[in-house]
């Protein structure tokens, strides 16, 4: 019960379809399981209903509301929602991100494609928190949750992407510095390589490959271990920076990437 009495927004709460759990619902759950009551949030209202649907057959307390966060109208509302619904605000979870459909390196990307994924990256994250900040603020509490990537520092094929992470971890910074004195802390977590729906499943479907397939490919990369981390990997440390244990820690940046990040240079 690590967020007892707690109130928690988790954007990005569904997920894609596939054969294995999404950061956002692990989230979602795991937050739940320890004692938060959450709003789950994702563009299609289906899929955040299921995942409240998974929460409530444990025993836990959440709802559902649909929002498009690259519009600001329906960031204010979705906050507001929480307020109505919660009273409080204790925890925000940036989790929205997406990839492909004309990204690449930099001579290939299409400019439909750096627009719309800088769009829900990095512009849809900073419209939730603006969003939320003055309640945060005005309570003197609360803490922000940005869901990065390795790939903020590593890479070079999906060139769209990588910006969208590397100045996600920038915001990060930004907002954390800014909201100190109010007591608001903001983090990221950079994930590595997972077997997630959307990450597995959907590299298989763009590059014509089995999913078995890619995911031995993706463990071979992975040094600890040689195994993807999952989903629930992405939960804990979020549990972590989301609750009071981490009370002193703000402005950071966490890999959590089985030690990838390491290798880096």
């Amino acid at each position: 019960m690590r967020l007892a009495g707690k109130s928690a927004i988790v954007v990005g709460a569904g997920q894609t379809p596939g054969e294995t759990i999404g950061n956002g619902r692990a989230i979602a759950m795991l937050f739940a399981r320890e004692g938060a009551q959450v709003l789950c949030v994702d563009r299609l209202i289906d899929r955040a209903q299921e995942t409240v649907a998974l929460i409530e057959a444990e025993g836990g307390r959440a709802s559902a509301v649909a929002a498009n966060i690259t519009k600001a109208a329906d960031c204010e509302a979705m906050v507001a929602t929480a307020r109505e619904r919660f009273g409080p605000i204790d925890i925000v979870v940036n989790n929205v991100g997406i990839g492909g459909g004309g990204d690449g390196p930099a001579h290939r990307l299409t400019e439909e494609a750096f627009d719309r994924i800088l769009a829900v990256n990095l512009k849809g994250a900073w419209q939730v928190s603006k969003a939320v900040l003055p309640t945060l603020r005005e309570q003197g509490k609360g803490s922000i949750v940005n869901i990065s990537s390795l790939a903020s520092i590593a890479g070079g094929n999906q060139a769209a992407y990588e910006i969208s992470k590397a100045a996600l971890n920038r915001l990060t910074t930004s907002v954390a510095q800014a909201n100190a004195a109010k007591g608001v802390r903001c983090n990221a977590i950079a994930m590595g390589l997972l077997d997630t729906p959307m990450a597995v499943a959907g590299i298989a479907q763009a590059s014509g490959q089995e999913q078995q397939a890619v995911r031995e490919a993706r463990n071979a990369r992975v040094p600890l271990g040689g195994q993807m981390g999952t989903a629930w990997d992405t939960a804990y440390a979020a549990l972590f920076l989301a609750s009071d244990e981490s009370r002193f820690i703000t402005g950071t940046v966490l890999f959590v990437d089985g030690g990838m990040s390491s290798r880096v240079g």
